[in-house]
């Protein structure tokens, strides 16, 4: 059996374009777990009219998918062979203006939650945005989603929110899918300041591949993935951080559309095309090769284990109260 095949493979967020073919890919790739999006931009009902879709995703395959409420939950899927889905979001947008509605997410199998979505919400500001920080409202829903065990998310979220955030919660909080800028000047990427910032105070970092975000751009190989993940490692420790590859399999220009558009339909926040990621991961199905790159970097089998899914479970488990 090879170290891949051994470990826990969690990806810390995966927005594809939901169907047997992808789940099937995961399979192949031997992905044990993912945060997989259900609410980028929708209010209350389409998210629940997502989670429902999921509920459905989760009877009709239930051979190659378990939903994920626990570490646990990811320990099982390892051993049945099976790909465990956390459902998450990328925006508290769905909380709308009520914070039981956090309690009611939860139950539902949402594990982490994003505070913003690259603009401005009820909760604070985006990446995208001009100054501003968490709102008092932001600051309710951060204390909520502490008591019931919401994993609180960054990447898409401004410097100063992030800061605040960080600050008011008191359960480790994450970026789940960020770059640094070190290594490439970009808005969405996060400095070493801020990369320090948060893992100094228990928080945790999980690295990217989205080939814009990345120094090669279109370019870029599975190699300079495991060069970003070097580059952070080196800033914070090995202990802290992990993947989150920001898979968009199968989606077309539609989605990158919506997503780059203000609430889906605003102003313009970015220029974005379908790019291929990067040569060597191109597909969840190939997987295998990003535990290869790092081997042939000469990274530790015990820092493969940590930055593949087990300091990811960690995080969980801390922040689920398990």
């Amino acid at each position: 059996m090879s170290l891949h095949d051994d470990i826990i493979i969690f990806d810390g967020l995966n927005v594809s374009n939901w169907n047997r073919a992808i789940f099937e890919d995961m399979r192949r790739g031997g992905v044990t777990a993912s945060n997989c999006t259900c609410s980028i931009w929708e209010g209350f009902q389409e998210t629940m009219d997502n989670i429902a879709e999921w509920k459905r995703h989760f009877r009709e395959h239930d051979d190659l998918l378990l939903q994920v409420f626990t570490t646990e939950d990811v320990r099982r899927a390892k051993h049945e062979g099976r790909s465990g889905v956390l459902l998450g979001f990328q925006n508290a947008t769905a909380f709308e203006n009520n914070p039981g509605y956090v309690e009611l997410f939860k139950s539902l199998g949402v594990g982490v939650v994003q505070l913003t979505y690259n603009t401005q919400n009820l909760v604070g500001t985006g990446c995208y945005e001009r100054g501003g920080g968490l709102s008092d409202y932001g600051r309710d829903i951060i204390a909520e989603m502490n008591r019931v065990g919401i994993l609180c998310d960054l990447s898409h979220v401004g410097p100063k929110t992030s800061e605040d955030a960080i600050l008011a919660s008191e359960k480790p909080v994450a970026y789940s899918h960020c770059l640094p800028l070190g290594l490439k000047a970009h808005p969405r990427n996060k400095s070493d300041e801020q990369l320090r910032f948060i893992a100094e105070r228990g928080g945790f970092i999980g690295v990217t591949m989205f080939p814009t975000f990345m120094r090669a751009g279109a370019e870029a190989t599975v190699q300079d993935y495991v060069e970003a993940i070097d580059y952070v490692i080196n800033l914070v420790g090995e202990d802290c951080v992990g993947i989150g590859t920001d898979f968009t399999q199968g989606h077309d220009q539609a989605f990158f559309d919506w997503i780059t558009h203000d609430k889906g339909t605003g102003r313009r926040l970015a220029e974005f095309e379908p790019v291929p990621t990067p040569e060597g991961i191109r597909t969840i199905g190939d997987f295998p090769n990003l535990t290869a790159a790092m081997e042939g970097a000469g990274w530790s089998e015990e820092r493969i284990t940590k930055v593949m899914g087990e300091n990811w479970l960690k995080l969980l488990a801390e922040v689920w109260m398990e």
